[in-house]
């Protein structure tokens, strides 16, 4: 069993983490600002601090009182259209902060950290589905926050001389909720399709917006690869297993190496919630790519990571489920 820093542990994906460490076994501490995330969210056997990794000074105490063993590093802004409208937010949030939770790391000896990282460091692929030595060409504050941040762990781990490793994991598009309705996606203003889609069922939200339908795909509506959050915890739960056997410095796609169209994941949830909700074709987004899937065989080579919930009708019903649950 291992002490674990979780940063934004209060949030989707992080708390989704924190609570399987502690169902594990683990001894978990969360920190989270609480800017997007929430309170509840976090583990009741979880400790808690409430704070900002861009305080290094409190991240070094917090690590060193807890004699923090590893760290999952979930803490970032991730809204892409409020990347490009506010970039330096994003730039002193995602990269700043994030080096100095490394710094602060690196100061007090940890061995191990997963990163939270993005597909969108590819930017628009020249391929799909797009593998991990693909050219990363980010077209938005957001991918190249990301990046970044990849870039100086890749650096500042070397220069240690295998003293501190990392795994990056560099998620596709993530969505559901735990299959025990304890856990779900509760942010109200969302911007991910499933999220949407399920507001859009419950009647909470009016309709379901399609970002232009005149894309070179089957229904010219852009394909995404759309991975469980319980399959991308069981990731991260594998990436702390695989360091701890020595494995070397690796950033590995998180998906299921086939994706979805918009109009799939919209007949999907209607069929599941049957609620036939509005939708409403408008015009495309800037950046957007057409087509974006994982090639996911090295995650499966490295980490031996084997999904459980690789299906578009299980996500959407436990998505679905749980925004019942937050309407009651």
């Amino acid at each position: 069993m291992k002490r674990i820093l979780v940063t934004g542990g209060a949030g989707y994906i992080g708390s989704h983490t924190a609570l399987a460490l502690v169902e594990a076994g683990h001894e978990v501490v969360v920190v989270d600002n609480l800017h997007s995330g929430r309170r509840a969210a976090v583990p009741a056997r979880a400790k808690f601090a409430q704070g900002d990794i861009a305080d290094q000074q409190f991240i070094t105490d917090l690590l060193r009182k807890h004699r923090i063993e590893a760290v999952l590093h979930f803490a970032a802004y991730v809204v892409v259209p409020e990347s490009l409208a506010a970039p330096r937010r994003y730039y002193r949030n995602n990269v700043v902060g994030s080096l100095n939770l490394i710094e602060a790391c690196l100061d007090s000896g940890i061995a191990q950290l997963v990163f939270s990282s993005s597909a969108a460091v590819y930017g628009l692929p020249r391929r799909n589905p797009v593998a991990e030595d693909a050219v990363k060409t980010p077209i938005n504050p957001y991918g190249s926050s990301k990046l970044i941040t990849e870039w100086s762990l890749q650096e500042l781990a070397a220069a240690t001389n295998g003293k501190f490793k990392f795994v990056a994991l560099r998620y596709f598009n993530v969505a559901g909720a735990r299959a025990d309705g304890k856990l779900g996606q509760a942010g109200a203003q969302a911007t991910h399709l499933i999220k949407v889609c399920c507001q859009a069922a419950c009647r909470t939200r009016a309709e379901v917006r399609i970002f232009g339908d005149d894309y070179p795909t089957a229904d010219g509506t852009c394909i995404r690869d759309y991975i469980h959050v319980e399959d991308l915890v069981s990731a991260h739960i594998s990436a702390l297993h695989y360091l701890d056997d020595g494995g070397e410095n690796v950033a590995l796609n998180c998906g299921y190496g086939r994706g979805f169209s918009v109009q799939q994941v919209v007949a999907c949830m209607k069929a599941v919630s049957h609620v036939d909700f509005a939708v409403k074709v408008v015009g495309r987004r800037a950046g957007d790519p057409p087509e974006l899937v994982a090639d996911n065989a090295l995650i499966q080579q490295y980490l031996n990571w084997k999904p459980r919930y690789d299906d578009l009708s299980v996500i959407c019903d436990s998505a679905y489920r749980w925004e019942q649950t937050l309407r009651r």
